[in-house]
């Protein structure tokens, strides 16, 4: 749409990918016309200080497909610095699937296992039940988390049931008029057609008995003061919706509870093979977050409709 100024038109998006090598460029080894793969969306160097310490989603001179060079809304694209980028995919896993993983499932089970690193009985609030906060609900429930999921979609959130929310909570659509930035105190909801008061979300999870562990999915500064409200004392607040926008924390509930607030980008390709591991076993079932395939045709009318909301789960292009 025009905001982010590093993008200049005529682009092609899309940062999630898997498919056929179709060609291996010159002092590319290992790899070979015909094997199955995917690769994070962060296509890191493999030479930098971050690099070598295993730290590639946070490269400095990484790449992104679908955002500063063109992605994978199209027949081809292209995967740099392929030795440290291109995972292989088993033989039994379909496109699909794995197309999902380089983004949304992947940065979900760094954020929710690596970074949050969510056990077994704690209790997790994911704010936003997109294709990142649908994968992890599934995750940490699978964890054996006690799941909340908030959001404003109601189909969202059957859709979070089925994955293994253990609770949903229905936000409301638009949030209190704030200045910029500022903390609120939680606001009281009121159903717009004149119905009884409606506890408000915090307040919800508060009579949960608050939570070890909350998780940002959409990128929100509203949801921000509200997950850092949620959390129990010494708890995590694990940050991965981008926020462009920034956002001012309540430090002085920050310090005065020594809650954590804690960033999450992506997942580097050397750590994919325990996810897989998870996959392969059924522990986890990504498969079940695609809810509707098109075909590259019907990719700009489905993207100029994300405007006016978007469909639950996760949609799949096939060129």
């Amino acid at each position: 749409m025009g905001h982010d100024a590093d993008i200049v038109l005529p682009h092609v998006p899309g940062h999630e990918l898997a498919g056929t090598i179709a060609a291996v460029g010159a002092g590319v080894s290992g790899w070979h016309v015909g094997d199955r793969v995917t690769t994070p969306f962060i296509c890191a160097c493999g030479e930098c200080e971050q690099c070598r310490e295993g730290n590639q989603q946070v490269c400095p001179n990484q790449l992104q497909p679908g955002f500063n060079y063109w992605g994978s809304f199209a027949e081809y694209v292209a995967v740099p610095y392929a030795a440290v980028n291109l995972v292989r995919l088993p033989d039994d896993m379909d496109f699909a699937t794995a197309a999902g993983l380089g983004c949304r499932f992947a940065t979900s089970f760094r954020a929710v296992h690596q970074v949050g690193q969510v056990n077994a009985g704690e209790r997790v609030a994911i704010f936003g039940c997109g294709g990142v906060g649908l994968s992890a609900v599934m995750i940490a429930s699978a964890l054996g988390a006690e799941v909340v999921a908030i959001d404003t979609n109601p189909e969202a959130l059957t859709l979070a049931r089925e994955y293994g929310a253990a609770h949903t909570i229905q936000a409301p659509a638009a949030p209190m008029a704030q200045a910029p930035g500022a903390p609120t105190a939680p606001p009281s909801v009121v159903d717009p057609a004149g119905g009884p008061y409606v506890a408000s979300v915090v307040e919800q999870l508060r009579d949960l008995g608050g939570a070890h562990v909350t998780i940002d999915a959409l990128g929100s500064s509203d949801i921000v003061q509200q997950s850092l409200q949620s959390l129990r004392p010494r708890g995590r607040h694990v940050q991965i919706g981008l926020l462009p926008a920034g956002v001012q924390l309540d430090v002085g509930r920050l310090i005065s509870q020594e809650l954590t607030w804690l960033g999450s980008h992506g997942m580097p390709a050397h750590a994919y093979p325990e996810m897989l591991t998870l996959v392969a076993t059924g522990n986890l079932n990504p498969t079940r977050l695609v809810t509707r395939t098109i075909t590259l045709d019907e990719t700009p009318a489905a993207l100029a409709a994300l405007s006016e909301g978007t469909p639950p789960g996760v949609t799949i292009i096939t060129p």
